[in-house]
């Protein structure tokens, strides 16, 4: 019998398989665990649905195979400086709804949550090309395309992928995530180079801009928890929002961090400024009709993106990194996507090139786990 497996915010109506998927264990587990949710059959192509159905697809399992390399770096540009990130795919799509998000925008004709079921296959591959690169240091997360952990009590994710990478000295696992659905990461006996991060925002923000995620405390609420089981904890403020009282929001959620988290086994704290593709604009008009997230000043940046102007940004880094500093002064701070110029207006300092920027990060993570 499949096992009772609930989340807040997971609500899975059906199940699509894809043909070359059914073989795979990963699937059988998963419908094991879903007993009374009705599975379809669909080729390679799969149904094609467009954004009226993108709820619904919110609630759609579409199990396939990955025909491609499941880990890539990061896609960042050149006109920006990038951290060298590598993202491992394990699926695409994300079951909160979050009005900012680009994933609207990416998967807007396969709205549903696609899981790959061929990881387990595809795992040796990819381990090699880390294994192959041993002076190489690999920060790697899986939260790009889903959240990490959103799905975990389905796919047990986490089972597969910790004991790999915790016995790996030149990678690390960054699991990021805006739920409190850790408790197969609990349960787990692994520990080392395994970094549970959470995305956190001011609470006024959360409320109205990010449906189906854990409330801002009660994901650092979640973190703590990580922490007093040995965990090694990040942060990600991005999207910062430029809103009504914007300051006291932040310095709100920072008090939370103050309150519950040690801030010395924190590896690093990211923050980026609202930025999303041009096409996102009418679909969050449409499908987030209340959402104010769009009410700013806003220009196109060299990478095609709309964002704030270069003013409001660096108002808000700056703001941030005073705040954070101000309670602890070794956070491995750094920003996402942003230039030269505003890493020295905002931060004080700057990393000048991408590759500064990973040789930071790759310092961090030598401090933290050797």
């Amino acid at each position: 019998m499949g096992e009772k497996v609930l989340m807040p915010g997971v609500n899975i109506k059906r199940i699509l398989v894809e043909e070359d998927a059914r073989p795979y264990g990963l699937t059988q587990r998963i419908l094991n665990r879903l007993p009374n949710v009705p599975v379809e059959p669909v080729s390679r192509q799969g149904p094609v649905e467009s954004l009226r159905h993108l709820d619904a697809g919110k609630e759609t399992l579409y199990l396939s195979s990955h025909r491609g390399n499941l880990l890539k770096p990061c896609p960042g540009t050149k006109e920006y400086i990038c951290c060298g990130y590598q993202i491992l795919n394990l699926a695409a799509n994300c079951p909160l709804d979050c009005s900012y998000c680009i994933l609207q925008f990416y998967f807007l004709n396969q709205p549903y949550l696609r899981i790959f079921a061929n990881l387990e296959d595809r795992l040796g591959h990819f381990l090699n090309v880390i294994d192959n690169e041993s002076g190489q240091i690999f920060r790697i997360g899986t939260g790009e395309f889903t959240d990490s952990l959103a799905l975990d009590h389905i796919t047990h994710w986490s089972d597969l992928l910790l004991p790999q990478f915790s016995r790996r000295k030149n990678a690390v696992l960054e699991l990021k995530t805006k739920t409190t659905q850790i408790n197969r990461l609990l349960a787990s006996r692994y520990r080392d180079r395994i970094i549970v991060s959470w995305s956190l925002n001011s609470s006024q923000v959360s409320a109205r801009e990010e449906r189906e995620a854990a409330t801002i405390k009660k994901r650092v609420e979640a973190a703590k928890r990580c922490q007093a089981e040995g965990f090694t904890l990040g942060f990600h403020f991005d999207p910062l929002v430029h809103h009504p009282d914007w300051r006291d929001g932040y310095v709100k959620t920072i008090e939370l961090l103050d309150k519950y988290i040690d801030p010395r086994g924190i590896i690093w704290i990211s923050m980026g400024s609202l930025r999303f593709m041009p096409g996102l604009k009418p679909i969050i008009r449409k499908r987030h009709p209340k959402s104010t997230i769009l009410n700013g000043e806003f220009i196109v940046g060299l990478d095609g993106k709309v964002r704030y102007f270069k003013a409001i940004r660096t108002d808000l880094y700056y703001f941030m990194r005073e705040q954070l500093e101000k309670w602890y002064p070794d956070l491995g701070l750094y920003l996402c996507m942003e230039s030269d110029e505003v890493w020295q207006t905002s931060m004080g300092w700057t990393p000048e090139t991408s590759a500064g920027l990973c040789h930071y990060l790759d310092r961090r993570v030598l401090k933290f786990f050797g």
